[in-house]
């Protein structure tokens, strides 16, 4: 009998502490979890787990955080969408925001993302990826 693999989630936030909640909520929700606080460290675990033959079933980034040249920039998480998604095209990506940036997340759902999140609800978190992944 073949063992389930675990869904395996990259979580990748500059803000340790909503990192660091987002991370337990989810493995306590049973998900194998990878995080990391900015751009340039997530898109190197991601490519690593390519390599390794053990991919991300999803992603979930932060839209604001520190870009690949260490600035502060809204729109760090989009860049970092398009790079996943073009290593893995059918990766589903959920872009997390806070509530005054939805128009910004909408946007990156026209660029690739499957879903945005508005941060502060986590179960509501787990129902979303529950619902992208079935």
């Amino acid at each position: 009998m073949e063992e389930e693999r675990e869904v395996r989630i990259l979580l990748v936030d500059d803000e340790r502490l909503v990192r660091r909640s987002m991370e337990k909520t989810l493995l306590r929700a049973g998900y194998d979890v990878e995080s990391a606080g900015e751009v340039r460290e997530a898109l190197e675990i991601f490519r690593q787990a390519e390599e390794d033959g053990e991919p991300f079933d999803i992603a979930v980034l932060d839209l604001h955080m520190p870009n690949f040249e260490g600035v502060d920039d809204p729109n760090a998480g989009l860049e970092l969408l398009s790079r996943l998604v073009a290593i893995a095209p059918t990766l589903p990506v959920v872009v997390l925001t806070a509530f005054d940036e939805v128009r910004r997340a909408k946007e990156a759902v026209t660029r690739g993302a499957r879903a945005y999140f508005v941060k502060g609800r986590e179960a509501g978190l787990i129902e979303l990826i529950e619902e992208i992944l079935s």
